[in-house]
């Protein structure tokens, strides 16, 4: 056994230690060395979470509902991937605008509204009391079982007092160094992150101490609970506790990370870096992880050892190195439960401290004239003495409650309790975070309606089950009405206390908050904080404020002295002038200036109680929210204006481009016209030429021999069909385009007409030592088409396909492939190719491909434009897929009419 003025001196030594550690680390910072400018330190001031419910009171829950623990850490893990986010959004707001506190954030978000503000304010206190007490009656607990005490302990020699006091001390010197709560309190976050390291180790140790020391591991350690009809049902999830309560304790514990007042300290006033989220979104849960590890097998093993007799589940971690008798373990045990609850006291204490001051304490004072506050030329020792104060006072409350209420509660239902208090910020946090048309009336009823359900369910019930109140108001109901009972309101039974306590205030809360705000109207400052609190993340976070006043820079200079000392209001007009781009003396007193001053008085005694100061020296004209209205609506007709003549601009510049566009397609076609003239000029007098010159052969030679005369007659014909060749196309095309072509529509078997165009072509496949082959499908649809046309565009495609492959080489392959609604054919060949810019190019009706008349293959360039119109016509499409060196594959698609059976048929000629 450990002598307990030898407890109460290592512990003495410990926060001696915590205090070397803060002073260091406040040195540091003095010299521009910050120490907590490091993720890794962030994370762990993060896991002032982990408080004595979780060094304790996590395994008296599991001994009780087995992983039923699991839910208070299952929701900060999923908290934590959202915290790039939600949580970097709370902290480039509460950057901008220089928020101290959660209270001030929610009162900043709705128009800077200081009632507001104070509601919060009350709320946090209220329900932190009872978590402050849990880690007082956690320490006293501990340290009566380690020294071995029992009975009750006088007031004077109660440890819990002077651990309260102690930690009041350090709050004090670490906590309210300077007057703005807005700058980062160095020294105590890096002694918070130092106690999680300590906490968390000394966890790790007592969980190894009983798996692998008081049993042979985990296999043992749970081969033994299943065996035992006390501990096998732990071992079943759901066993002890219900979906339903799983969810809202999950619910729950999402809430608290984000919204107790210690975390928000932690996590959004004291962060550094923005990037510092990233590394904390996966540290966090690793953290949550590695404490929790051994929760249940120290639960499983205190059952089994202390099985059949009366010690506190809530004891266990200390209490198994007893029974082991391993003292120095147990301490260390006693030491991490201390880190854990100083931790929690020391933070939620100061954070508490500065809701006070700035939201409750500050604005009574400003309001009570007989005081003359406002004209007072130095506030800052008030302000910090006012604060001081806060904390011994929070202190003393908890360990009022922590004596005269605390006895009657397990640690986990106090902390529960708290959390259910701060789960009831996150309607008006969440919704003015995301939604614009949160208003302050809203906010503030939907608080007031779930703080009164939270009460009236679990804080007035903690206090009859004390004896502070008459036990049948919880048996009975108020007034004796059955269906108002705290724990079966409305006559709903069967649920967790918990469960039943969040059902009814967050539907009293969210219902209240969107029902007032969809019905109310916002004012223009709850408006411009609206916009400045949603879209923080579009522009620079400056809230575009609409004032008019007088004032002077030198007011403005004296009012920030009064509350940050002389020095510091003149590094902050510096700063503001730097940024400006101006100097000292060029300062003028304009909205922008007096938004500054605002915001970093907001620093030092909250937002709402910075608007009053500030109106005190600017002697400002309030702009009511219909004149704000009239500026927003010349401002939209100013806008609506600009964006139509931006409007006509775009469409000036679209018809300009049209036309531009109109002008050179004119003149590729003047262009494409003379080189069409050129080219059929070229075609006709080529014919002609030769015609003329063997007619005038014949006419002056009428000797000439029978076979030669033979031989000219014959190129004459052939010269004069080329030319009604070339006469026919020309006529054929405009007949097509103007649409006097005459069309003949029947059923028509394609495969057929494709076997008949190889008759037509085979003697010029064979001359060019060219393969033709075929490939038709089982069953062909017949389609609905002008033969004579049709023919014409296979034999076209044919034709052109022969004349780019190589002699003796060359082989193109018709394909059919018959389609639900459509037939396709495809002429293939392994020619030259086509490049992919000339596509389209060449189904122009002037245009080949190349642009001498040296390299066009030979032909006039109509072909594939008539092939084209013809088969548009008919209701299909042609186009081409090709590239250079790979051949060519021209397709047209017809409509089916019916089906035709055939057989299967491949052939080549």
């Amino acid at each position: 056994m450990l002598s307990p003025y030898a407890i109460a001196a290592i512990s003495a030594l410990y926060l001696l230690a915590l205090f070397a550690i803060a002073y260091w680390a406040d040195q540091r910072a003095d010299r521009g060395r910050s120490v907590i400018a490091n993720p890794f330190v962030y994370a762990l001031s993060l896991s002032v979470y982990a408080t004595s419910w979780t060094f304790y009171g996590s395994v008296g829950r599991a001994a009780s509902d087995g992983v039923g623990f699991l839910p208070i850490y299952i929701g900060p893990t999923l908290v934590a991937c959202l915290f790039w986010v939600v949580l970097r959004k709370m902290v480039r707001i509460s950057k901008v605008n220089r928020i101290t506190s959660i209270a001030d954030f929610i009162g900043a978000r709705y128009g800077k509204s200081a009632a507001l503000a104070a509601l919060v304010a009350v709320i946090a206190v209220i329900g932190i009391v009872p978590y402050i007490s849990l880690q007082l009656k956690a320490v006293s607990a501990s340290f009566a079982l380690l020294a071995q005490s029992q009975g009750s302990t006088p007031l004077i020699t109660d440890k819990a007092l002077w651990v309260a006091l102690l930690l009041a001390a350090f709050a004090i010197l670490f906590g309210t160094r300077h007057l703005d709560a807005s700058e980062r309190h160095e020294g105590m976050v890096a002694a918070i992150a130092f106690e999680s390291l300590v906490k968390l180790g000394a966890f790790l140790a007592v969980g190894a101490f009983v798996t692998f020391g008081l049993f042979d591991g985990f296999g043992d350690l749970f081969a033994r609970a299943a065996a035992e009809p006390r501990t096998a049902p732990l071992l079943v999830p759901f066993d002890r506790i219900r979906y339903s309560d799983w969810t809202w304790l999950v619910l729950l514990s999402m809430f608290a990370v984000l919204l107790l007042p210690r975390q928000f300290q932690v996590a959004v006033v004291e962060n550094v870096d923005e990037r510092h989220l990233r590394h904390a979104s996966w540290m966090f849960p690793a953290y949550l992880f590695a404490i929790n590890l051994f929760v249940l097998p120290i639960a499983l093993g205190g059952l089994l050892v202390f099985r059949g007799t009366a010690v506190d589940a809530d004891t266990f971690v200390l209490a198994l190195p007893l029974a082991g008798d391993v003292p120095l373990l147990a301490l260390l045990v006693f030491m991490g439960g201390l880190s854990a609850a100083t931790g929690m006291v020391i933070v939620e204490t100061v954070a508490l401290s500065t809701m006070v001051s700035n939201d409750l304490v500050m604005p009574a004072l400003l309001r009570v004239r007989a005081l003359r506050i406002a004209e007072r030329p130095d506030l800052t020792r008030l302000l910090l003495t006012i604060r001081r104060l806060a904390i011994v006072l929070i202190l003393l409350l908890g360990y009022a409650y922590f004596r005269f209420a605390g006895e009657a509660h397990a640690l986990v239902a106090i902390g529960l309790i708290s959390f259910a208090a701060v789960a009831q910020f996150a309607p008006a946090i969440l919704g003015g975070l995301y939604w614009k048309g949160g208003t302050r009336a809203g906010a503030f009823a939907g608080l007031a309606c779930g703080f009164a359900v939270w009460a009236y369910t679990l804080l007035l019930p903690s206090f009859a089950r004390s004896g502070w109140l008459p036990r049948g108001f919880v048996e009975s109901g108020l007034f004796g009405l059955a269906w108002l009972k705290p724990y079966a309101l409305f006559g709903v039974t069967g649920l967790d206390t918990i469960t039943h306590a969040m059902m009814y205030s967050m539907l009293a809360n969210v219902g209240a908050y969107v029902l007032v705000s969809a019905f109310g109207r916002p004012s223009g400052a709850e408006q411009a904080q609206a916009v400045a609190f949603v879209d923080v993340f579009r522009g620079d976070g400056e809230v575009a404020r609409f004032w008019r006043g007088e004032t002077t820079v030198a007011d403005l200079r004296d009012l920030l002295a009064r509350f940050l000392g002389a020095a510091r209001a003149e590094e902050a007009l510096a700063a503001y002038a730097e940024r400006r781009g101006l100097t000292l003396a060029a300062l003028a007193a304009e909205p922008q200036l007096v938004e500054h001053v605002e915001r970093t008085l907001a620093g030092a005694i909250g937002a709402a109680s910075a608007r009053v100061m500030v109106a005190s020296v600017v002697k400002e004209e309030a702009i009511g929210l219909d004149a704000v209205m009239d500026i927003l609506d010349e401002t939209s007709q100013a806008i609506a204006t600009s964006k139509a003549l931006e409007q006509k601009r775009r469409e000036l510049e679209a018809a300009t481009a049209e036309l531009r566009a109109a002008n050179e397609r004119l003149q590729e076609l003047d262009r494409m016209k003379d080189d069409f003239v050129s080219t059929v000029s070229h075609e006709l007098r080529t014919p002609l030429t030769s015609i003329r010159a063997l007619a005038e052969i014949l006419a002056d030679n009428p000797d000439t021999p029978e076979v030669k005369r033979q031989r000219f007659v014959g190129i004459i014909l052939k010269e004069t069909e080329r030319l009604t060749r070339l006469i026919n196309q020309m006529l054929d095309l405009a007949k097509i385009e103007s649409g006097r072509a005459e069309w003949r529509a029947e059923a028509l078997d394609v495969g057929e007409l494709v076997h008949e165009a190889e008759g037509s072509v085979d003697a010029l496949y064979r001359e060019k030592g060219v393969r033709l082959e075929t490939e038709l499908p089982d069953e062909l649809p017949a389609v609905r088409a002008d033969r004579d046309r049709l023919m014409q565009v296979v034999l076209n495609l044919l034709s052109n396909a022969v004349k780019f492959c190589a002699r003796d080489r060359g082989v193109v392959r018709v394909r059919l492939i018959a389609e639900a609604d459509r037939v396709q054919v495809d002429v293939i060949d392994n020619g030259v190719g086509i490049a992919p810019e000339h596509h389209e190019r060449i189904f122009e009706k002037f245009r080949q491909v190349g642009d001498t008349l040296t390299d066009r293959p030979q032909g006039t360039g109509l072909g594939l434009p008539i092939s084209r119109q013809i088969v548009r016509h008919l209701g299909g499409e042609l186009w081409v897929e090709s590239d250079v060196g790979r051949g060519a594959t021209f397709s047209f698609t017809l409509p089916v009419a019916a089906t035709i059976a055939r057989s299967p048929a491949k052939e080549e000629a």
